[in-house]
């Protein structure tokens, strides 16, 4: 130190030591959790030499299980500077994960109800144990879905799934599996349908190019029953013909390559992830028989043949304190393999809505919500009804604040702007073809009930089949919607 008149001169020297070894691991305040599932997370493992970037590796992890409290997830090195080494002890709070949802959507001139139980944190090997029910076992990390809908006797449905987040305990590699059922009754003069299927998954997180990707590999099969009463219009008319009467099967497999570095996944500040995927069938047309200029629909579809190409991809950015910028881009397209057989009429994308009235997903279709739109109000028109759209875009940017980031009731408010549109063909498809909207929502994360919002969206453009705008209307959801 050297001091001259009015300053002083400072001049420190650092010599840096040998970098600490991991000593030991401790994991504190999992009352629910076992702690092997809290420890295959961990990415500080005994013996490895500390790392920072390991340390919030593994603070991301941990919040992504969805078990804890993720703004109170509180890393504490304890550093031994006699033999050089650290202890790692992780802070956590369990929070309920555990969700019931129970719901209403109103479509099709019908109210349906949804009830569901959502297990987040089952435990399959402690099933026959009664003492460990509370209300069921829980600490193993897996997962076990039920839901039922139900508008009463016109229609039912029932799903139940089950996931293990490690096949075997060693390694991340994701089983799932999931059977359903469903039946529709001729409500409206037109179609009844009768569904069952079932689905095996398998996931794994792969290294390269980094460890935030994943791959997941599934196979299909479902059943899909179509019988129309004497006199009633049949409900699947589109381009290609009428199904009427038949059965269709549909056997398909699809591998998906996705990322997610995401810091947090109920309120996340910054990170990203994508997806994309491809399911598809066997080209059953290049081998059979069937002479597809003269067939039918029904006998053209009795073993649905297509390819399904969906790409997400979604980005969070902080931009001060606790205000995010959220933005997402869609893509979806329903291939064929024979111009003479053309595009399914089941698989296809229906836009629009709030996605509640989601009981079309087990009849073979998919649902796209869009505020600021009623139901299928983007999706292309055949012979007057909504025909399914074999291709479709929708782009989405949200500004988001907390209100509240307390685990028990976490609550933010949000504003939107969206924009989407579905194409019957692809000749007919434009990436910036596309109807907008704007508007205003809340969300408010219950433990038991999950995302809940509500949004009031302006749609700015005019729905197929109309030459007036939707204007204004109010939009309920469960689930992330995003």
């Amino acid at each position: 130190m050297r001091v001259e008149n009015d300053s002083i001169d400072l001049e420190m020297r650092l010599y840096e030591g040998k970098q600490a070894t991991i000593n030991k691991v401790y994991i504190r305040g999992n009352t629910k959790t076992n702690d092997r599932v809290v420890l295959r997370e961990i990415r500080t493992q005994p013996g490895q030499l500390f790392n920072r970037s390991d340390v919030i590796r593994t603070v991301r992890e941990l919040a992504q299980l969805g078990y804890f409290d993720q703004e109170k997830l509180n890393p504490s090195p304890k550093a031994n500077t006699v033999d050089g080494s650290v202890d790692m002890e992780y802070n956590v709070e369990e929070r309920p994960s555990d969700q019931l949802q129970l719901s209403g959507g109103y479509g099709n001139n019908q109210l349906v109800g949804t009830l569901g139980l959502s297990f987040t944190n089952f435990s399959a090997r402690n099933i026959f144990k009664g003492k460990e029910y509370t209300p069921l076992p829980a600490g193993d990390g897996q997962r076990l879905s039920i839901q039922a809908q139900s508008s009463g006797r016109n229609f039912q449905s029932y799903n139940l799934s089950f996931t293990e987040p490690w096949l075997g305990g060693k390694k991340p590699n994701a089983f799932t599996a999931t059977i359903y059922h469903s039946r529709s009754n001729s409500f409206s003069g037109g179609s009844n349908l009768r569904l069952s299927g079932l689905t095996f998954g398998l996931g794994k997180r792969i290294r390269w190019p980094d460890d935030f990707f994943s791959l997941y590999y599934d196979i299909g099969f479902n059943i899909i029953e179509v019988v129309t009463p004497e006199g009633s219009i049949p409900t699947y008319q589109f381009e290609n013909g009428t199904i009427s009467n038949g059965t269709s099967n549909n056997f398909n497999l699809g591998v998906s390559l996705s990322r997610n570095s995401i810091d947090a996944p109920i309120y996340p500040r910054r990170g990203g992830s994508f997806a994309a995927s491809v399911s598809a069938t066997p080209p059953y047309s290049f081998f059979n028989s069937i002479d597809y200029k003269t067939a039918s629909a029904s006998e053209k579809f009795k073993w649905i043949e297509y390819h399904k190409w969906k790409f997400t991809s979604s980005w969070f950015t902080k931009i001060a304190d606790n205000l995010v910028v959220a933005a997402r881009m869609q893509y979806g397209f329903l291939g064929i393999y024979n111009r003479a057989v053309g595009a399914s009429p089941f698989e296809r994308f229906f836009i629009g809505g709030d996605g509640m009235t989601g009981f079309n997903f087990f009849e073979s279709r998919e649902i796209i919500s869009m505020r600021g739109y009623d139901q299928n109000d983007l999706t292309p028109l055949s012979n007057r009804q909504a025909a399914g759209a074999t291709i479709y875009t929708k782009y989405t940017m949200e500004l988001r604040y907390p209100v509240s980031l307390n685990p028990n009731a976490t609550i933010y408010i949000l504003g939107f702007a969206e924009a989407g549109n579905g194409f019957l063909k692809f000749r007919d498809f434009s990436p910036f073809n596309v109807k907008r909207a704007a508007g205003a929502g809340v969300r408010i994360f219950l433990p038991m009930f999950g995302l809940l919002g509500l949004d009031w969206g302006y749609g700015f453009d005019n729905p197929y089949g109309t030459t007036q705008a939707r204007k204004s209307g109010l939009q309920f959801t469960i689930g992330q919607q995003f």
